[in-house]
């Protein structure tokens, strides 16, 4: 009798941490986009109103460089050295994971349960990148007697 199994590899860990960015990045989205569906949300927008204040060209620019982030550790996490990579990967896991501690603790609203909900598979994603940039594998390097 044969037995198969299927042929598995080794992935990389800047792999695992640009996959887990992209799947946080869609977390993000979805997570706004549900927003909308809200009652009384798309008229707070139209008003000005943001669920953390008035709306200004300064606040929209500020959640547009925090958004760029996550987008751009994506890439980063695939060209930067190792150890750059690892730093940034720790750095800004660590800031995402406590901003969406903050969201979920924040977030009392009933119509906000979905919102709850994506804050913990956010955490529980940016802990992970956390963890994986962490315990980044290291290589034994051969002194050169030269």
């Amino acid at each position: 009798m044969h037995t198969h199994t299927l042929q598995d590899f080794q992935v990389n860990v800047r792999i695992k941490l640009a996959a887990l960015w992209t799947t946080v990045m869609f977390c993000y989205v979805y997570g706004d986009f549900f927003s909308l569906f809200v009652p009384g949300r798309i008229k707070h927008l139209m008003e000005g109103q943001s669920g953390v204040g008035t709306t200004t060209p300064i606040s929209l620019l500020c959640f547009s460089l925090l958004m760029t982030v996550p987008s751009l550790m994506i890439f980063l996490s695939l060209v930067l050295k190792p150890q750059i990579s690892r730093w940034f990967n720790l750095v800004f896991g660590i800031f995402f994971t406590l901003i969406m501690t903050l969201i979920l603790i924040t977030t009392n609203d009933t119509w906000m349960i979905f919102y709850s909900y994506l804050a913990v598979v956010e955490i529980v994603l940016t802990g992970t990148i956390v963890w994986y940039a962490w315990t980044w594998p290291r290589q034994q390097t051969q002194d050169n007697p030269l």
